[in-house]
Protein backbone atom coordinates (compact mmCIF):
# COMPACT_ATOMS: atom_id res chain seq x y z
CA UNK A 1 0.00 0.00 0.00
CA UNK A 2 2.86 2.34 -0.16
CA UNK A 3 2.35 2.99 -3.82
CA UNK A 4 0.80 7.03 -3.96
CA UNK A 5 -0.69 8.38 -7.53
CA UNK A 6 -2.23 12.28 -7.65
CA UNK A 7 -5.95 11.54 -8.48
CA UNK A 8 -7.46 14.27 -10.53
CA UNK A 9 -10.77 13.29 -9.27
CA UNK A 10 -9.91 14.41 -5.74
CA UNK A 11 -6.90 17.03 -6.22
CA UNK A 12 -5.28 15.01 -4.15
CA UNK A 13 -2.40 12.52 -3.70
CA UNK A 14 -3.63 9.34 -2.14
CA UNK A 15 -2.11 5.46 -1.54
CA UNK A 16 -3.49 3.41 -4.42
CA UNK A 17 -6.00 0.55 -2.95
CA UNK A 18 -7.42 -1.98 -6.00
CA UNK A 19 -10.26 -2.59 -6.09
CA UNK A 20 -9.35 -6.79 -6.43
CA UNK A 21 -6.53 -7.62 -4.67
CA UNK A 22 -3.35 -7.61 -6.29
CA UNK A 23 -4.87 -6.75 -9.57
CA UNK A 24 -5.54 -3.56 -11.46
CA UNK A 25 -7.72 -2.51 -14.23
CA UNK A 26 -6.67 0.30 -16.41
CA UNK A 27 -7.79 2.31 -19.22
CA UNK A 28 -6.23 4.72 -21.59
CA UNK A 29 -7.51 6.91 -24.37
CA UNK A 30 -5.94 6.07 -27.44
CA UNK A 31 -5.44 7.77 -30.56
CA UNK A 32 -7.92 9.23 -33.54
CA UNK A 33 -6.19 7.26 -36.33
CA UNK A 34 -6.12 9.83 -39.03
CA UNK A 35 -2.93 11.28 -39.44
CA UNK A 36 0.43 10.69 -37.73
CA UNK A 37 0.73 10.87 -33.79
CA UNK A 38 3.36 13.52 -32.83
CA UNK A 39 5.78 13.24 -30.15
CA UNK A 40 3.16 15.31 -28.04
CA UNK A 41 0.67 12.90 -28.20
CA UNK A 42 3.80 10.22 -27.50
CA UNK A 43 4.47 11.64 -24.52
CA UNK A 44 0.99 10.80 -22.92
CA UNK A 45 1.73 7.15 -23.53
CA UNK A 46 4.74 7.35 -22.34
CA UNK A 47 3.70 8.60 -19.24
CA UNK A 48 0.88 5.38 -19.27
CA UNK A 49 3.46 3.17 -19.70
CA UNK A 50 5.58 4.31 -16.94
CA UNK A 51 2.75 4.05 -14.52
CA UNK A 52 2.10 0.69 -15.67
CA UNK A 53 5.44 -1.01 -14.95
CA UNK A 54 5.52 1.20 -12.01
CA UNK A 55 2.03 -1.21 -10.54
CA UNK A 56 3.93 -4.27 -12.55
CA UNK A 57 7.19 -3.35 -10.09
CA UNK A 58 4.74 -3.30 -7.07
CA UNK A 59 3.64 -7.03 -7.79
CA UNK A 60 -0.04 -6.31 -9.24
CA UNK A 61 -1.30 -7.62 -12.41
CA UNK A 62 -2.13 -5.14 -14.91
CA UNK A 63 -5.01 -5.87 -17.38
CA UNK A 64 -4.63 -2.41 -19.89
CA UNK A 65 -7.10 -1.46 -22.26
CA UNK A 66 -6.24 1.27 -25.26
CA UNK A 67 -8.92 2.18 -27.39
CA UNK A 68 -8.43 3.20 -31.10
CA UNK A 69 -11.13 5.93 -32.25
CA UNK A 70 -11.70 5.23 -35.93
CA UNK A 71 -15.20 6.95 -36.33
CA UNK A 72 -17.19 9.22 -34.24
CA UNK A 73 -14.15 12.18 -33.58
CA UNK A 74 -15.27 15.17 -34.99
CA UNK A 75 -13.09 18.29 -35.97
CA UNK A 76 -14.96 20.70 -33.18
CA UNK A 77 -15.56 20.38 -29.66
CA UNK A 78 -18.75 21.20 -30.04
CA UNK A 79 -20.27 18.39 -31.93
CA UNK A 80 -20.05 20.00 -35.23
CA UNK A 81 -17.50 19.87 -38.48
CA UNK A 82 -16.15 16.83 -40.13
CA UNK A 83 -15.47 13.53 -38.88
CA UNK A 84 -11.26 13.39 -38.28
CA UNK A 85 -11.64 9.91 -40.19
CA UNK A 86 -13.97 10.56 -43.26
CA UNK A 87 -12.15 14.02 -43.98
CA UNK A 88 -8.72 11.80 -44.13
CA UNK A 89 -9.86 9.62 -45.92
CA UNK A 90 -11.49 11.84 -48.62
CA UNK A 91 -8.20 13.87 -48.36
CA UNK A 92 -6.44 10.65 -49.52
CA UNK A 93 -8.37 9.19 -51.55
CA UNK A 94 -8.72 5.96 -49.03
CA UNK A 95 -11.21 4.30 -47.69
CA UNK A 96 -11.80 5.05 -44.03
CA UNK A 97 -10.91 1.45 -42.91
CA UNK A 98 -7.74 1.57 -44.75
CA UNK A 99 -7.32 5.04 -43.73
CA UNK A 100 -7.54 3.78 -39.93
CA UNK A 101 -4.90 0.60 -40.47
CA UNK A 102 -2.35 2.16 -41.89
CA UNK A 103 -1.99 4.97 -38.77
CA UNK A 104 -2.83 2.90 -36.74
CA UNK A 105 -0.03 0.34 -37.86
CA UNK A 106 2.40 3.33 -37.69
CA UNK A 107 1.47 4.01 -34.45
CA UNK A 108 1.72 0.74 -32.87
CA UNK A 109 5.23 0.66 -34.39
CA UNK A 110 6.31 3.81 -32.83
CA UNK A 111 4.88 2.10 -29.27
CA UNK A 112 7.60 -0.71 -30.18
CA UNK A 113 10.31 1.73 -30.66
CA UNK A 114 9.69 3.67 -28.07
CA UNK A 115 9.46 0.42 -25.81
CA UNK A 116 6.27 0.53 -24.98
CA UNK A 117 4.16 -2.29 -23.33
CA UNK A 118 1.70 -3.15 -26.13
CA UNK A 119 -2.17 -3.02 -23.83
CA UNK A 120 -3.45 -6.32 -23.37
CA UNK A 121 -6.15 -5.24 -25.80
CA UNK A 122 -6.82 -2.71 -28.42
CA UNK A 123 -10.16 -2.14 -28.60
CA UNK A 124 -11.62 -0.34 -31.85
CA UNK A 125 -14.67 1.59 -32.00
CA UNK A 126 -16.32 0.48 -35.25
CA UNK A 127 -16.29 -3.43 -33.39
CA UNK A 128 -17.84 -1.78 -30.66
CA UNK A 129 -21.03 -0.04 -32.18
CA UNK A 130 -23.33 -2.49 -30.87
CA UNK A 131 -22.28 -1.76 -27.17
CA UNK A 132 -22.18 1.82 -27.96
CA UNK A 133 -26.19 1.95 -29.05
CA UNK A 134 -26.80 -0.46 -25.96
CA UNK A 135 -25.41 2.08 -24.10
CA UNK A 136 -26.94 5.21 -25.17
CA UNK A 137 -30.58 2.93 -24.89
CA UNK A 138 -29.97 2.51 -21.07
CA UNK A 139 -29.54 6.53 -20.94
CA UNK A 140 -32.53 6.97 -22.96
CA UNK A 141 -34.57 4.91 -20.64
CA UNK A 142 -32.99 6.87 -17.28
CA UNK A 143 -34.65 9.77 -19.34
CA UNK A 144 -30.75 11.21 -19.85
CA UNK A 145 -31.12 11.89 -23.39
CA UNK A 146 -33.03 14.13 -26.02
CA UNK A 147 -33.33 14.15 -30.18
CA UNK A 148 -32.30 17.09 -32.10
CA UNK A 149 -32.65 17.45 -35.84
CA UNK A 150 -28.92 16.22 -35.77
CA UNK A 151 -28.43 13.60 -33.34
CA UNK A 152 -29.17 12.03 -29.94
CA UNK A 153 -27.38 14.10 -27.01
CA UNK A 154 -26.77 13.83 -23.33
CA UNK A 155 -28.49 16.30 -21.38
CA UNK A 156 -25.62 17.13 -18.83
CA UNK A 157 -28.12 19.53 -16.79
CA UNK A 158 -30.13 15.58 -15.51
CA UNK A 159 -26.64 14.48 -14.10
CA UNK A 160 -25.64 16.48 -10.53
CA UNK A 161 -22.37 16.17 -10.49
CA UNK A 162 -21.52 16.90 -13.98
CA UNK A 163 -19.18 20.05 -12.99
CA UNK A 164 -17.69 18.28 -10.31
CA UNK A 165 -14.49 16.48 -12.31
CA UNK A 166 -13.18 19.35 -13.89
CA UNK A 167 -13.90 21.99 -11.67
CA UNK A 168 -16.58 23.58 -14.66
CA UNK A 169 -18.48 26.61 -13.39
CA UNK A 170 -21.66 25.56 -15.91
CA UNK A 171 -23.77 29.05 -15.47
CA UNK A 172 -21.04 30.86 -16.74
CA UNK A 173 -20.23 28.88 -19.74
CA UNK A 174 -21.23 31.04 -23.08
CA UNK A 175 -22.47 30.13 -26.69
CA UNK A 176 -19.56 31.39 -28.54
CA UNK A 177 -16.05 30.73 -29.85
CA UNK A 178 -16.08 27.09 -29.24
CA UNK A 179 -19.41 26.17 -28.02
CA UNK A 180 -22.01 26.65 -30.50
CA UNK A 181 -26.01 25.85 -29.37
CA UNK A 182 -27.58 24.34 -32.42
CA UNK A 183 -30.80 22.54 -31.26
CA UNK A 184 -28.70 21.48 -27.81
CA UNK A 185 -31.05 22.40 -24.83
CA UNK A 186 -27.19 23.34 -22.83
CA UNK A 187 -24.28 24.54 -23.46
CA UNK A 188 -22.13 21.71 -22.24
CA UNK A 189 -24.75 18.94 -23.42
CA UNK A 190 -22.74 16.55 -26.08
CA UNK A 191 -23.42 14.11 -28.86
CA UNK A 192 -24.23 10.19 -28.47
CA UNK A 193 -25.74 9.35 -32.14
CA UNK A 194 -25.10 11.76 -34.62
CA UNK A 195 -26.86 11.37 -37.85
CA UNK A 196 -26.08 10.89 -41.02
CA UNK A 197 -26.37 13.89 -43.71
CA UNK A 198 -29.72 13.52 -45.79
CA UNK A 199 -27.84 15.16 -48.76
CA UNK A 200 -27.08 12.69 -51.29
CA UNK A 201 -23.93 14.12 -51.80
CA UNK A 202 -22.55 14.43 -48.44
CA UNK A 203 -23.05 10.35 -47.73
CA UNK A 204 -20.64 9.01 -45.21
CA UNK A 205 -18.19 6.03 -45.86
CA UNK A 206 -19.19 5.05 -42.07
CA UNK A 207 -22.45 4.92 -41.05
CA UNK A 208 -25.05 2.59 -38.86
CA UNK A 209 -28.59 1.55 -38.74
CA UNK A 210 -29.95 2.51 -34.87
CA UNK A 211 -33.16 2.99 -33.12
CA UNK A 212 -33.04 6.72 -34.14
CA UNK A 213 -32.10 6.48 -37.39
CA UNK A 214 -28.87 5.92 -39.66
CA UNK A 215 -25.85 7.62 -38.20
CA UNK A 216 -22.62 6.98 -36.18
CA UNK A 217 -21.73 7.59 -32.50
CA UNK A 218 -20.23 10.45 -30.36
CA UNK A 219 -16.23 10.47 -29.63
CA UNK A 220 -17.06 10.39 -25.99
CA UNK A 221 -19.40 7.13 -26.00
CA UNK A 222 -16.89 4.93 -27.11
CA UNK A 223 -14.82 5.01 -24.16
CA UNK A 224 -17.71 4.07 -21.72
CA UNK A 225 -18.78 1.30 -23.64
CA UNK A 226 -15.49 -0.44 -24.47
CA UNK A 227 -14.28 0.57 -20.81
CA UNK A 228 -17.43 -1.08 -19.19
CA UNK A 229 -17.00 -3.95 -21.93
CA UNK A 230 -13.59 -5.08 -20.86
CA UNK A 231 -12.96 -3.79 -17.54
CA UNK A 232 -16.31 -3.64 -15.57
CA UNK A 233 -18.61 -0.77 -15.04
CA UNK A 234 -16.74 0.30 -11.80
CA UNK A 235 -12.47 -0.36 -12.55
CA UNK A 236 -9.24 1.19 -10.89
CA UNK A 237 -7.26 3.63 -12.99
CA UNK A 238 -8.41 5.73 -16.17
CA UNK A 239 -5.09 7.41 -18.09
CA UNK A 240 -5.10 10.46 -20.64
CA UNK A 241 -3.77 14.14 -20.93
CA UNK A 242 -4.67 16.98 -19.27
CA UNK A 243 -6.60 18.61 -22.22
CA UNK A 244 -9.13 15.33 -21.78
CA UNK A 245 -10.21 16.62 -18.56
CA UNK A 246 -12.48 19.73 -19.28
CA UNK A 247 -14.43 17.65 -22.09
CA UNK A 248 -14.26 14.31 -23.12
CA UNK A 249 -13.18 12.38 -19.41
CA UNK A 250 -15.79 14.79 -17.81
CA UNK A 251 -18.13 13.24 -20.52
CA UNK A 252 -17.07 9.93 -19.97
CA UNK A 253 -18.10 10.11 -16.26
CA UNK A 254 -21.49 11.96 -16.79
CA UNK A 255 -22.77 9.27 -19.22
CA UNK A 256 -20.98 6.04 -17.16
CA UNK A 257 -22.35 7.10 -13.87
CA UNK A 258 -25.79 8.05 -15.37
CA UNK A 259 -26.17 4.76 -17.06
CA UNK A 260 -25.07 2.27 -14.45
CA UNK A 261 -25.61 4.29 -11.12
CA UNK A 262 -21.93 3.13 -10.05
CA UNK A 263 -19.06 5.16 -9.46
CA UNK A 264 -16.99 5.07 -12.76
CA UNK A 265 -13.13 5.10 -12.13
CA UNK A 266 -11.61 5.27 -8.79
CA UNK A 267 -8.47 6.62 -9.89
CA UNK A 268 -7.83 9.73 -12.74
CA UNK A 269 -4.51 10.34 -13.73
CA UNK A 270 -3.79 12.73 -16.76
CA UNK A 271 -0.15 13.74 -18.11
CA UNK A 272 0.88 17.05 -19.09
CA UNK A 273 1.42 18.83 -22.11
CA UNK A 274 4.72 18.95 -24.31
CA UNK A 275 5.68 22.77 -24.78
CA UNK A 276 7.43 24.68 -27.08
CA UNK A 277 8.67 28.21 -25.39
CA UNK A 278 6.35 27.77 -22.96
CA UNK A 279 3.28 27.13 -25.29
CA UNK A 280 1.67 23.45 -26.17
CA UNK A 281 2.99 22.02 -28.90
CA UNK A 282 0.70 22.62 -32.00
CA UNK A 283 0.28 23.16 -35.32
CA UNK A 284 0.24 26.96 -35.24
CA UNK A 285 3.44 27.10 -32.89
CA UNK A 286 5.61 24.01 -34.66
CA UNK A 287 7.23 21.34 -32.89
CA UNK A 288 4.97 18.65 -33.81
CA UNK A 289 7.62 15.95 -34.93
CA UNK A 290 6.71 12.33 -35.64
CA UNK A 291 8.93 9.88 -33.87
CA UNK A 292 10.58 9.29 -37.59
CA UNK A 293 11.35 12.78 -38.18
CA UNK A 294 13.33 12.61 -35.10
CA UNK A 295 15.51 9.81 -36.24
CA UNK A 296 16.22 11.11 -39.65
CA UNK A 297 18.18 14.05 -37.39
CA UNK A 298 20.06 11.42 -35.80
CA UNK A 299 17.61 11.23 -32.40
CA UNK A 300 17.04 7.46 -31.48
CA UNK A 301 13.67 6.77 -29.89
CA UNK A 302 14.76 6.11 -26.68
CA UNK A 303 16.71 9.41 -26.51
CA UNK A 304 13.37 10.38 -26.52
CA UNK A 305 11.96 8.13 -23.60
CA UNK A 306 14.91 9.38 -21.81
CA UNK A 307 13.77 13.11 -22.37
CA UNK A 308 10.57 12.42 -21.28
CA UNK A 309 11.70 10.89 -17.83
CA UNK A 310 13.73 13.68 -16.95
CA UNK A 311 10.29 15.74 -16.38
CA UNK A 312 7.45 14.94 -13.74
CA UNK A 313 4.12 13.73 -15.77
CA UNK A 314 2.36 15.88 -13.78
CA UNK A 315 4.54 19.25 -15.22
CA UNK A 316 5.14 20.95 -18.83
CA UNK A 317 7.87 19.48 -20.50
CA UNK A 318 9.77 22.08 -23.14
CA UNK A 319 10.88 20.87 -26.13
CA UNK A 320 13.58 22.22 -28.02
CA UNK A 321 16.17 20.45 -30.12
CA UNK A 322 19.02 21.39 -27.61
CA UNK A 323 17.26 20.42 -24.73
CA UNK A 324 16.82 16.63 -26.34
CA UNK A 325 20.50 16.29 -27.76
CA UNK A 326 21.32 17.30 -23.72
CA UNK A 327 19.18 14.58 -23.03
CA UNK A 328 20.49 12.14 -25.95
CA UNK A 329 23.78 12.74 -24.20
CA UNK A 330 23.20 12.06 -21.08
CA UNK A 331 21.51 8.59 -22.24
CA UNK A 332 24.27 7.77 -24.02
CA UNK A 333 26.75 7.97 -21.56
CA UNK A 334 24.13 6.01 -19.09
CA UNK A 335 23.65 3.13 -21.70
CA UNK A 336 27.41 3.25 -22.22
CA UNK A 337 28.36 2.92 -18.95
CA UNK A 338 26.00 0.26 -18.15
CA UNK A 339 27.22 -1.48 -21.15
CA UNK A 340 30.23 -2.39 -19.84
CA UNK A 341 29.10 -3.41 -16.12
CA UNK A 342 29.45 -7.06 -16.30
CA UNK A 343 27.46 -9.41 -13.30
CA UNK A 344 29.39 -10.62 -10.82
CA UNK A 345 29.04 -14.36 -9.49
CA UNK A 346 25.83 -15.08 -7.33
CA UNK A 347 25.00 -11.49 -7.70
CA UNK A 348 22.34 -10.12 -5.36
CA UNK A 349 20.59 -6.62 -6.01
CA UNK A 350 21.29 -3.97 -3.80
CA UNK A 351 19.19 -3.01 -1.38
CA UNK A 352 19.59 0.27 0.02
CA UNK A 353 19.24 1.43 -3.71
CA UNK A 354 16.26 -0.43 -4.84
CA UNK A 355 14.37 0.92 -1.64
CA UNK A 356 15.37 4.36 -2.12
CA UNK A 357 14.34 3.75 -6.12
CA UNK A 358 11.13 2.32 -4.99
CA UNK A 359 10.66 5.39 -2.55
CA UNK A 360 10.47 7.80 -5.56
CA UNK A 361 8.80 5.95 -7.85
CA UNK A 362 5.95 5.17 -5.51
CA UNK A 363 5.48 8.83 -4.50
CA UNK A 364 3.31 9.82 -7.72
CA UNK A 365 5.97 8.33 -10.12
CA UNK A 366 8.70 10.71 -9.35
CA UNK A 367 10.90 9.17 -12.26
CA UNK A 368 13.36 12.57 -12.28
CA UNK A 369 14.25 11.37 -8.32
CA UNK A 370 14.53 8.07 -9.13
CA UNK A 371 16.97 8.56 -12.82
CA UNK A 372 18.61 10.44 -10.20
CA UNK A 373 19.27 7.16 -7.69
CA UNK A 374 20.08 5.39 -10.66
CA UNK A 375 22.52 7.80 -11.61
CA UNK A 376 24.23 7.25 -8.44
CA UNK A 377 24.57 4.02 -8.60
CA UNK A 378 26.45 3.41 -11.16
CA UNK A 379 28.77 6.21 -10.15
CA UNK A 380 28.99 4.05 -7.09
CA UNK A 381 32.37 2.50 -7.08
CA UNK A 382 31.94 0.47 -4.33
CA UNK A 383 28.71 -0.90 -4.30
CA UNK A 384 27.50 -4.42 -4.53
CA UNK A 385 25.20 -5.63 -7.07
CA UNK A 386 24.99 -3.17 -9.21
CA UNK A 387 24.17 -5.31 -12.52
CA UNK A 388 21.33 -6.84 -11.07
CA UNK A 389 20.36 -3.22 -9.59
CA UNK A 390 20.49 -1.66 -12.55
CA UNK A 391 18.63 -4.56 -14.63
CA UNK A 392 15.12 -4.75 -11.85
CA UNK A 393 15.43 -0.61 -11.97
CA UNK A 394 15.10 -0.77 -15.78
CA UNK A 395 12.12 -2.55 -15.36
CA UNK A 396 10.59 0.86 -14.97
CA UNK A 397 12.71 3.13 -16.82
CA UNK A 398 12.11 0.73 -19.68
CA UNK A 399 15.79 1.98 -21.35
CA UNK A 400 17.55 -1.16 -22.44
CA UNK A 401 20.26 0.00 -20.39
CA UNK A 402 22.03 -3.81 -20.54
CA UNK A 403 21.46 -4.48 -23.73
CA UNK A 404 24.25 -4.27 -25.77
CA UNK A 405 23.97 -2.10 -29.12
CA UNK A 406 23.53 -4.77 -32.51
CA UNK A 407 26.20 -3.12 -34.95
CA UNK A 408 26.81 -4.10 -38.38
CA UNK A 409 30.22 -3.96 -38.89
CA UNK A 410 31.72 -4.17 -41.98
CA UNK A 411 34.22 -6.57 -43.59
CA UNK A 412 36.89 -3.46 -44.15
CA UNK A 413 36.38 -2.71 -40.72
CA UNK A 414 37.04 -6.46 -39.39
CA UNK A 415 40.15 -7.39 -41.48
CA UNK A 416 41.77 -3.55 -40.04
CA UNK A 417 40.97 -5.00 -36.85
CA UNK A 418 42.58 -8.80 -37.20
CA UNK A 419 45.56 -6.67 -39.01
CA UNK A 420 45.82 -4.63 -35.72
CA UNK A 421 45.23 -7.53 -33.37
CA UNK A 422 48.42 -9.31 -35.22
CA UNK A 423 50.41 -5.88 -34.82
CA UNK A 424 50.09 -5.69 -31.18
CA UNK A 425 50.73 -9.15 -30.55
CA UNK A 426 53.79 -8.73 -32.24
CA UNK A 427 54.67 -5.78 -30.38
CA UNK A 428 53.95 -3.14 -33.21
CA UNK A 429 52.54 -0.52 -31.56
CA UNK A 430 53.38 2.00 -33.63
CA UNK A 431 51.48 0.17 -36.66
CA UNK A 432 48.72 -0.33 -34.14
CA UNK A 433 47.69 3.27 -33.58
CA UNK A 434 48.26 3.78 -37.08
CA UNK A 435 45.42 1.25 -37.81
CA UNK A 436 43.65 2.46 -34.55
CA UNK A 437 43.38 6.07 -36.25
CA UNK A 438 42.20 4.89 -39.74
CA UNK A 439 39.03 2.87 -37.98
CA UNK A 440 38.16 6.04 -35.95
CA UNK A 441 38.04 7.47 -39.74
CA UNK A 442 35.93 5.33 -40.91
CA UNK A 443 33.41 5.79 -38.47
CA UNK A 444 34.59 2.77 -35.93
CA UNK A 445 36.21 3.34 -32.28
CA UNK A 446 38.18 -0.10 -30.92
CA UNK A 447 38.82 -0.61 -27.12
CA UNK A 448 41.12 -3.07 -25.92
CA UNK A 449 39.54 -5.32 -22.87
CA UNK A 450 40.69 -8.70 -21.39
CA UNK A 451 38.03 -10.52 -23.54
CA UNK A 452 39.36 -9.08 -26.56
CA UNK A 453 38.54 -5.98 -28.76
CA UNK A 454 35.46 -4.16 -28.73
CA UNK A 455 34.28 -2.43 -31.78
CA UNK A 456 31.50 0.43 -31.18
CA UNK A 457 30.26 2.95 -34.26
CA UNK A 458 31.11 6.30 -33.27
CA UNK A 459 28.24 8.71 -32.99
Amino acid sequence: MSLKVYNTLTRKKEPFIPIQKGKVSMYSCGPTVYWYQHIGNLRSYIFSDILKRVLLFNGYKVKHIINITDVGHLTSDADSGEDKMEKAASKEGKTAKEIAEYYFNVFEKDLNKLNIIIPEKWTKATENIKEQIELIKILERKGFTYKTPDGIYFNTSKFKDYSKFAKLKVEGLQAGKRISMGDKRNPTDFALWKFSPKDPNEKRQQEWKSPWGTGFPGWHIECSAMSIKYLGEHFDIHTGGIDHISVHHTNEIAQSEAATGKKFVNYWLHGNFLTLKGEKVSKSKGGLFTLTELEEKGFPPLSYRYFCLTTHYRAELDFSIENLESSQNAYKRLKNICENIKEEKNEKENKKYLEEFKDAIDDDLNIPKALQVLWNLVRDEKVQGKYKTISKIDEVFGLKLLEKEKIKVPKEIRDLVEQREKARKNKEFKLSDQLREKIHNLGFTISDTKDGAVIKKLD
